[in-house]
């Protein structure tokens, strides 16, 4: 009898830490939206099964349309994550080489590193290509162009820094990496997500944004204008042009379920897997696609992080390795602080 009451104790122990928490995090959601102009999807995982997921502010606030199951957010540079998997794909296939350079597949490349920039420089941003087209700031991703044509013009700089010497964030190296991934196929970069990772995971609600095909489901993005404190309708550009590094779409439930892929060994071999989250700390602590850290600010344990901002489209990813914690963020502003957001959702989650 003492064992049976002992029982019943724990389960409404559980159960109020449990209804507790999601009190918490609903509140925390709520000043961030009230205050801060927070406006999108939280969603926080243990172990890859939801603790939370909660929505606030407007997809579309002219129209005063909420988010649903089904709204999609641009994913900016999360879409990396996806362009490292695949080139992690085509490496256990044996069709690619990390040590390799660039010109073995992408023999037409007219850059200065053709020769000298292998897979592994690409992959974690020490190229030492010059960063052409972040440096004009929307104009490159403003004007349609074929993927060869913007990479002749954007991407084709001189060497600025000895390639694997230092780690120098851009978009440059993931949109070559979107042309040889094709060019070793022979499929297109979308023809190879579905067929690599959309399909097997069932991913339905992921995909590539494109300036020529009206999604409904697509959330209207916002950036913030700070001397008005006023929400304005991002600038016109065309999502499909940051190619492999930025043009990508999902839900935030897609990407906990791409997250367990990652982290479970489902979409690569242990072997692969281990070689995508390698943390390169001379390299700015860059994994392929993530960064990765021992510890940092609330983070107490080893976690992997990528986060993702264009205009107002903005996100953020982190999985703990000794927790198992999945925090998931997609915005349709750039108002708020993600990763501080989640930290805190990070505290909550561990009773803290």
């Amino acid at each position: 009898m003492q064992t049976f009451f002992t029982f019943i104790f724990l389960v409404f122990l559980i159960f109020g830490k449990l209804c507790s928490a999601q009190t918490e995090f609903e509140e925390l959601i709520r000043y961030y939206n009230s205050e801060k102009n927070f406006s999108g999807v939280v969603l926080v995982a243990t172990n890859g099964i939801t603790d939370y997921l909660g929505y606030a502010g407007m997809s579309d606030i002219r129209n005063k349309i909420p988010f649903s199951k089904d709204t999609k957010f641009k994913i900016a540079s999360m879409t990396k994550v996806f362009t490292a998997v695949i080139v992690m794909k085509l490496v256990e296939d044996g069709r690619l080489n990390l040590d390799s350079p660039v010109g073995t597949y992408f023999p037409d490349y007219k850059g200065e590193g053709r020769d000298k920039v292998t897979l592994h420089h690409l992959l974690t941003y020490s190229s030492g290509i010059e960063n052409q087209a972040d440096a004009l700031g929307m104009r490159p991703y403003q004007t349609k162009h074929s993927i060869d044509d913007f990479i002749d013009k954007y991407c084709s700089g001189k060497l600025i820094k000895e390639p694997g010497s230092e780690s120098n964030y851009s978009n440059t190296e993931y949109i070559i990496l979107h042309k040889i991934i094709e060019s070793v196929t022979g499929r297109s970069y979308e023809e190879n997500l579905e067929a690599m990772i959309l399909r097997p995971l069932g991913l339905k609600n992921t995909g590539m944004c494109n300036s020529d095909i009206i999604m409904n489901d697509l959330t209207i993005s916002y950036t913030y204008n700070d001397s008005l404190n006023a929400l304005n309708e991002d600038e016109p550009f065309l999502p499909e042009m940051y190619f492999g590094s930025g043009f990508m779409y999902s839900t935030a439930e897609d990407m906990l379920n791409f997250d367990k892929a990652i982290f479970e060994n489902v979409i690569l071999n242990s072997g692969s897997t281990a070689k995508l989250l390698a943390i390169n700390k001379v390299l700015g602590y860059t994994a392929y696609g993530f960064w990765g850290s021992d510890g940092w600010g609330s983070f107490d344990e080893k976690f992997y992080y990528r986060t993702g901002g264009i205009l107002g489209s903005t996100s953020n990813w982190i999985h703990t390795m000794k927790t198992g914690k999945s925090i998931i963020i997609l915005s349709n502003t750039n108002a708020v602080d993600l990763y501080g957001l989640s930290e805190k959702l990070y505290l909550i989650s561990t009773n803290r």
